[in-house]
């Protein structure tokens, strides 16, 4: 096929090296042949021993393909590919796959350096279109080629040409183009915040580094809500559409001020603090709801911080910015929308998914929402992944898009021509960055860890997730958390027990429910930084064979409020405890009661008066609504005191189902928690 836009090289340039640590990488020299390296050279296959110093060394990395040579092991460096056509000499490499046709004129090999291509250098193949800011920098490192509208056939036959790839939204990434690297492909990088069409499980087996470009469309997205906001409040897109179809409607289209009106922000974050800045400005009162929100910050803006109930019933306007995540799908839904005041006006520049369509037009049709301001999304592998989406583009019969009370924009939050130009400056850094070796703040995919250090941690990984989990649900308020504890309890002397992968675990039990964040090694402790979570770790030393890593596990919030006050400790923690037993993690311990639960399926937890027939009244209930126990477990204070009972269940009960368990007399309090 003849190239679909500009191409600075063409493809059939010679794979990256990687550069000695004292080398300018915009003027790199060509390394000598891979026979005449001496061993400890960086880029000599290590042996089998080195090859395992580096990788225990580098846990926070990409492990590399067995296609690839290892970095110095004296830098953090992500693995870079060695020269393919020695790796095929010795019989290492299969076959070069087959390449797109190129132009007529080229005759290169897929290994001989093209016309144009400098040695050495990297390459890069940006697949949508990007700022020119962007290109410049990524010339100045890379060789780029620029080939736009790929199809997926075409996206393969180019990708094992490839040391890294950067797409928009518009390019689906799978893991048909993992495979089809070849191993070569280091860096996918997505120029914009979603990774929906990203396979980050592919890419991160394929030990593929995945980046995106978070923040430099923050202010465009904001002054975009701003813009719909105030457009909504005076019937802009209304009365133009009127005027142009020859009517003179005045009266019709009287609107409101925004001086004095109260601004409800769900979700807190960038984008949302922005916004509210600019809504102080236009006089209006700002409230907000993010669990995850820093009060101190909100105060700074002048924003108060409340429940999401207060957020969603005195608010004049409500403007969206929550990511969508199993709690927020469809959270304004029929029962949010009768909690809200008649007239209430909604602006969601967010996901389409947190708020039932069917739901709003009702809302609309009844009076309670007056209006509604949406931007429509393109919705890729999400779309498939989670099943929360509608169909999009919207079909031309949809009943949001042709109410006359909705005003909808394709996706333009984010479209500015500043903000392009920063995306594509963010990206390029990151993408440059990654292939240097640098750890990226922005990668959202989990690294590769060693084999033996994974085998080992597996069971207790799994337990230091749902313990953040847990603990996350069991925090009530708005005023989000500040201080966890993570207590190891273990016969290891701390040098043999290495816990960033499980502290790791538990910061993304802990963000990832409520948070669009993607929480791995590489970034788990930036993310909770970022959101002021400060997490420290202590370890007990137990008597006793070091041959179990660790015998629990213990997480605690403090300075919090729980929606289950007896998970609260005698010191005034959230504190919730787990083993792993038989290779399956357990809850052992909530507050200061007892229990033993396996962390399967969903949990109920309920305090009650311990008095026979208890077991017996709650299986009832469930069992009359076809809620399947998985188990059951009672831990007490005292006989005839109080007791936390914790019942493992396999569907999730119906709110009517937990409001009869509620009413049972003895039941002082309950929760229902997902694992």
């Amino acid at each position: 096929h003849p190239p679909r836009a500009e191409r600075d090289t063409p493809l059939d340039t010679p794979p990256a090296h990687p550069l000695p640590t004292h080398q300018n990488p915009q003027t790199p020299q060509d390394p000598p042949s891979r026979q005449a390296l001496p061993p400890t050279h960086p880029m000599a296959a290590p042996s089998p021993t080195t090859a395992a110093a580096a990788a225990h060394r580098g846990v926070l990395l990409p492990t590399p393909s067995p296609r690839r040579a290892l970095a110095a092991p004296s830098v953090l460096r992500l693995p870079a590919a060695a020269p393919r056509a020695a790796q095929r000499a010795a019989g290492r490499l299969p076959a070069a796959p087959v390449a797109a046709a190129a132009p007529a004129a080229s005759t290169a090999s897929p290994d001989a350096p093209a016309a144009g291509a400098v040695p050495g250098k990297p390459t890069v193949l940006v697949a949508e279109k990007l700022g020119a800011a962007g290109l410049a920098l990524l010339r100045e490192f890379a060789n780029v080629d620029c080939s736009y509208g790929l199809s997926p056939d075409e996206l393969r036959a180019k990708i094992s040409l490839c040391d890294a790839l950067i797409v928009r939204s518009g390019t689906k990434v799978g893991r048909d183009v993992f495979e089809a690297s070849g191993g070569r492909l280091r860096v996918v990088g997505r120029a914009g915040v979603g990774i929906d069409n990203v396979d980050l499980a592919a890419a991160t087996e394929h030990g593929c580094l995945v980046v995106n470009a978070p923040t430099a469309n923050t202010v465009a997205a904001a002054e975009h809500g701003i813009a719909l906001l105030t457009a909504m409040a005076r019937n802009i897109a209304q009365a133009d559409a009127s005027l142009k179809a020859g009517k003179w409607q005045r009266n019709k289209y009287v609107g409101v001020s925004l001086v004095g009106k109260t601004l409800s922000i769900l979700g807190f974050g960038k984008v949302g603090s922005e916004v509210a800045r600019r809504a102080k400005g236009l006089g209006m009162h700002v409230i907000a709801h993010d669990p995850y929100a820093s009060a101190d910050r909100a105060r700074a803006i002048g924003v108060e911080l409340v429940s999401m109930e207060e957020a969603m019933t005195t608010a004049d306007f409500i403007s969206l910015h929550m990511p969508l995540t199993p709690a927020t799908n469809k959270m304004l839904n029929d029962e949010a929308f009768a909690k809200m005041k008649k007239g209430v006006r909604i602006i969601n520049v967010a996901r389409g998914g947190v708020i039932d369509e069917d739901a709003l037009v009702r809302a609309l049709d009844s009076g309670i929402v007056a209006q509604v301001c949406l931007i429509i999304l393109i919705c890729h592998l999400l779309c498939a992944a989670l099943d929360v989406f509608t169909k999009e583009p919207p079909a031309p019969d949809n009943k949001l898009v042709l109410h006359e009370n909705v005003t909808v924009t394709p996706h333009l939050g984010a479209s500015t021509v500043e903000a392009q130009e920063g995306v594509a400056i963010e990206i390029a850094e990151a993408v440059i960055g990654a292939l240097k070796g640098e750890l990226a703040a922005s990668a959202v995919n989990a690294p590769m860890v060693p084999a033996e250090v994974l085998s080992e941690l597996a069971p207790f990984v799994v337990l230091a997730e749902k313990l953040g989990r847990l603990a996350v649900q069991l925090v009530a308020g708005g005023g989000g958390i500040k201080s966890v504890k993570v207590t190891y309890a273990s016969a290891r002397a701390p040098d043999d027990l290495d816990t960033r992968l499980l502290r790791a675990m538990i910061t993304k039990g802990l963000i990832e429910p409520i948070s669009s964040a993607f929480v791995n090694l590489v970034n788990a402790d930036f993310t909770a930084k970022q959101r002021g979570i400060r997490i420290t770790e202590e370890r007990i030393l137990l008597d006793g064979s070091p041959e179990t890593p660790i015998d629990y596990i213990q997480v605690q919030i403090a300075n919090v409020e729980s929606k289950f006050p007896s998970a609260i400790s005698e010191t005034g923690e959230i504190t919730v405890e787990g083993r792993v037993k038989d290779g399956v993690p357990h809850l052992t311990k909530v507050g200061a009661f007892q229990v033993d639960v396996s962390l399967e399926g969903s949990l109920i937890l309920c305090r009650q008066v311990d008095q026979p027939g208890m077991i017996g009244s709650v299986g009832s209930v469930l069992g009359e609504e076809n809620v399947n126990v998985s188990f059951m477990s009672v831990g007490r204070i005292a006989p005839r005191k109080h007791a936390v009972m914790a019942i493992g269940v396999d569907e999730e009960p119906s709110s009517g189902t937990l409001k009869k368990i509620g009413e049972i007399p003895a039941i002082e309090e309950f929760v229902f928690l997902k694992l």
